[in-house]
């Protein structure tokens, strides 16, 4: 039955959209064109009102700098340039719209790091409705890039600022919490119930809110934003892929700064790893600038979005569906089995991206000075500005 059940959601992803004959998000039937498109589609998209809407969206971000859009750079490619590629080719925005897209009202919820993974990010625009959208958008799509739900939302609804919290997951291999004394054989290395204990102690001290200042290079000590609220924040139980064991760390916030989760995984790993002391958390939070090594973006992945207020709001008025997606939680799950978690358990066996950065801890300070860290941070900046926002917040955009 559940296998039955995968296939179906396996053979929407290929396909891209429902099937011929079902009923489109716009309550239309579907209609094939003839000639594949063409004449009679152009004149169907001049037609067709412009709506505004969501988008549920799915991609590994592998071989992307980041979710979004560098206008007037070609040089990095991102998710939006295929996105918004597809988006006019399928009829849906015109041309123009794709070269500014202030016209189509666009916003991405989050804006992901280079190489992140998003199992459910949201975008908002207005588009053309027209018939079987998500099937012709997907069809202009690479394989690992879908758009898995729409849904209508309000005029003014922005997905960045309407959203109350966003949870991120981090997948790695176990052996990355083993002591630096203990020599560690990859494959074989088992995480324990008294390792796994720790490790989740650590990270629940950062519930609550906290000045991160030190977990980003954007801000200073007496940044007013620098003040995060992390609604929790957890390693769940260890699983076996490829013969490696890896956990996946789940976190909820209502926003998160450049790297910021990135680095506050990676302090955890450097206090049990025993290169650091537990009173480096708290101590991160105070004025003195402290060393936090940052983890690799490989195993980041969006997981979800929260529009709390915006569904008790809107939700159930009779003209707008709340934003929640239990009907798509199956093609999400087929969608991160068939791209997500390959590409990140292959992307380690291959090129060890955790290995090596675990051999960088030791050349990190925990006890610098200020003046120190001030002069090593001028010298690392420069590199980090292209890789975008773990999260989204005030200044992700």
């Amino acid at each position: 039955m559940a296998e039955g059940l995968r296939a179906a959601a396996a053979k929407r992803l290929s396909g891209g959209g429902e099937g011929p004959g079902r009923p489109e998000e716009n309550g239309r039937q579907s209609k094939r064109l003839k000639g594949g498109g063409g004449e009679e589609e152009e004149e169907q998209g001049k037609k067709s009102p412009k709506r505004k809407i969501v988008l549920l969206m799915a991609y590994s971000g592998k071989g992307y700098h980041g979710m979004q859009r560098n206008m007037g750079s070609s040089q990095f490619k991102t998710i939006e340039d295929d996105l918004v590629s597809a988006l006019v080719q399928s009829g849906c925005i015109p041309e123009n719209h794709g070269e500014n897209m202030k016209k189509m009202s666009f916003q991405r919820c989050a804006r992901t790091d280079k190489g992140v993974s998003a199992a459910g990010q949201i975008v908002s625009l207005k588009v053309r409705l027209i018939d079987d959208i998500l099937e012709k958008i997907n069809n202009h799509l690479p394989s690992h890039i879908r758009i898995l739900g729409l849904k209508r939302v309000t005029g003014g609804f922005n997905s960045k600022n309407k959203c109350d919290a966003r949870t991120y997951s981090y997948m790695l291999p176990t052996f990355t919490f083993a002591h630096k004394d203990e020599d560690v054989q990859e494959e074989t290395y088992r995480l324990n119930k008294e390792t796994l204990e720790r490790v989740n102690k650590l990270l629940a001290c950062y519930k609550g809110t906290h000045n991160f200042h030190n977990f980003t290079s954007q801000k200073g000590p007496k940044d007013p934003s620098a003040k995060r609220y992390i609604m929790e924040m957890y390693c769940g139980e260890p699983f076996v892929r490829e013969n490696i064991e890896f956990a996946v760390i789940k976190v909820k916030g209502q926003s998160f700064m450049m790297h910021q989760i990135r680095k506050m995984i990676g302090l955890v790993i450097a206090i049990v790893k025993g290169y650091a002391a537990e009173s480096i958390i708290e101590r991160s939070w105070g004025e003195e600038k402290v060393d936090v090594p940052k983890a690799p973006g490989l195993g980041l992945v969006l997981e979800r979005v929260h529009f709390e207020k915006y569904n008790r709001r809107f939700g159930n008025d009779g003209l707008h569906e709340p934003l929640e997606w239990t009907e798509e939680e199956e093609k999400i799950a087929v969608f991160k089995e068939q791209y997500i978690y390959p590409t990140i358990i292959n992307t380690e066996r291959e090129e060890k991206s955790m290995m090596n950065w675990l051999n960088t801890l030791s050349i990190h300070d925990f006890n610098s000075s200020a003046a120190e860290m001030q002069a090593n941070n001028k010298n690392s900046k420069n590199s980090s500005d292209l890789e975008g926002s773990d999260g989204c917040g005030d200044d992700s955009d």
